[in-house]
């Protein structure tokens, strides 16, 4: 190419003189040469960029997708680290797994259960069912608490965050007696995870 040309001998010969002898613009020389330098800023902004975020993404162990990485790269957007994550591959992790040993084996306290097995209700607000469960995202994993009425099946309760925390649980409960508001004795009934059973809520 003619440009390539004229930048690898800009020192032996003058711009005026190749582009002359080449039969083109030296407007449209020094126009690609700018183009030229703009990309070269980009490719080290990606660069500069793709160090930072896998270097954040490997010190939180791959746990963290782009809203928290964005909070610990302000320099960076959302939108930004999102492609960076999906350019390089990196995809968050869970940072809990569930494990199928009871814990009642570990001395937690665990209340009685009064629900016996038998999941079914003869009206509302008799017996609620509560559990935790996560979910998988671009932007790394959600953790989901959720309450049903087991009269209807329905969903009347639910909170969502990043963390595994016994507050998780809470929200969820509080949400159904806030939209409830029910004076009735109910069963609630969850599996035997600590995060029903570490917090009262």
């Amino acid at each position: 190419m003619k440009y390539v040309f004229i930048e690898k001998h800009q020192v032996e010969f003058s711009i005026k003189a190749m582009c002359r002898v080449l039969q083109i613009a030296r407007s449209g020389w020094y126009v690609w040469r700018q183009r030229r330098h703009q990309l070269n800023r980009r490719q080290q902004f990606r660069l500069v960029c793709d160090a930072a975020v896998l270097k954040a993404f490997s010190d939180a162990k791959q746990r963290h997708g782009a809203p928290r990485l964005a909070d610990e790269l302000p320099a960076y957007n959302i939108k930004t680290i999102t492609t960076n994550l999906r350019r390089q591959g990196l995809r968050a992790k869970s940072a809990w797994k569930f494990s199928p040993v009871s814990y009642r084996e570990h001395g937690l306290p665990v209340s009685e259960n009064l629900l016996k097995q038998d999941f079914y209700a003869g009206g509302p607000n008799q017996k609620w069912a509560g559990d935790i469960t996560y979910l998988r995202t671009d932007q790394g994993s959600l953790y989901l608490a959720v309450v049903i009425d087991l009269w209807s099946r329905a969903v009347i309760g639910w909170s969502m965050s990043p963390r595994m925390t016994a507050q998780l649980a809470c929200n969820a409960l509080q949400m159904v007696l806030w939209r409830r508001k029910c004076q009735e004795t109910v069963i609630v009934h969850s599996d035997s995870s600590p995060m029903w059973l570490w917090q009262r809520c």
